[in-house]
């Protein structure tokens, strides 16, 4: 099943789609990303829509390896600030919150009308969550970690990774259900207690992930997978950002998290042009 109920409007997610970040705060690993003025952010919302962007994914809390701990009342003042100014400019726009904190989501679908959450924690930083995201019955992105921010990249270990991140999902999807919560979207979590070699396990076994019936959200942009793996840097990962999506795409990804939108979108096209059923 890949149509997701949004404020009362279904998205199908059959024809994959682009979700574009709009970081709102100081120190995201992409230094490009980082939006914190009002003209900036409209303007980067604005720029996401018109490269082919369905969904705006603001965050407030930077998830990096290492990152450094943002109470829950900056969280929120970041976010009063960015999606009224999205409500006001762009008020037909699909915004999703990255947030694992149950209090923040709820502020931000109740006042703004976010209609996805984006939960890097999968439920495990804030044990409300699931019980939120159920009563508030917004979409809710379920994301593989291992850790925290702060700790996830301390040595990951897994006796047997593909078997552990399914039973993973398995359990908290089969909690979500029994909540009530049917618009669940998976994300395998690269980069959230892995190391480079497990990224790549995973990307390579993504298509088993399709087993559970709910879209699948890929987020690598510019991620240390690419750029560790080829001795460069986050400013020269695109072009191994767009293998890597073109990869998961042909294995059944319906969502791309990006930062570089219009390479995405052109990603999206291409792959769509070329497993067409029609295309001779």
């Amino acid at each position: 099943m890949t149509t997701i109920n949004i404020n009362g409007t279904l998205l199908d997610l059959q024809k994959p789609c682009v979700m574009g970040i709009l970081n709102i705060t100081p120190d995201s690993f992409y230094a490009e990303s980082r939006k914190t003025i009002e003209r900036d952010i409209v303007s980067r919302a604005r720029q996401i829509l018109e490269e082919g962007g369905t969904i705006i994914d603001v965050g407030a809390y930077s998830t990096r390896p290492g990152a450094e701990e943002v109470s829950e009342e900056e969280e929120m003042k970041r976010l009063h600030k960015a999606l009224g100014l999205l409500r006001k400019e762009l008020p037909d726009a699909i915004v999703s919150v990255d947030t694992f904190r149950a209090d923040v989501a709820k502020m931000c679908v109740e006042e703004y009308g976010v209609g996805i959450v984006n939960d890097i924690s999968g439920g495990t930083m804030d044990n409300r969550m699931f019980e939120t995201v159920a009563k508030l019955n917004v979409p809710y992105v379920l994301t593989h970690i291992k850790g925290t921010p702060q700790d996830m990249q301390d040595e990951p270990h897994y006796d047997d990774l593909i078997r552990e991140v399914f039973l993973y999902f398995s359990e908290k999807i089969n909690r979500l259900h029994d909540m009530g919560l049917n618009d669940i979207i998976l994300d395998p979590g690269f980069g959230f207690g892995k190391t480079l070699a497990h990224n790549y396990e995973l990307m390579s076994n993504l298509q088993m992930f399709r087993e559970f019936e709910v879209p699948i959200l890929v987020g690598i942009s510019r991620k240390s997978m690419i750029y560790k793996l080829l001795d460069t840097t986050p400013q020269e990962a695109l072009n191994g950002t767009t293998a890597l999506n073109t990869i998961a795409l042909l294995k059944g990804a319906n969502i791309l998290r990006v930062h570089d939108v219009k390479a995405a979108a052109e990603v999206v096209a291409i792959v769509e042009c070329v497993t067409a059923t029609s295309y001779k």
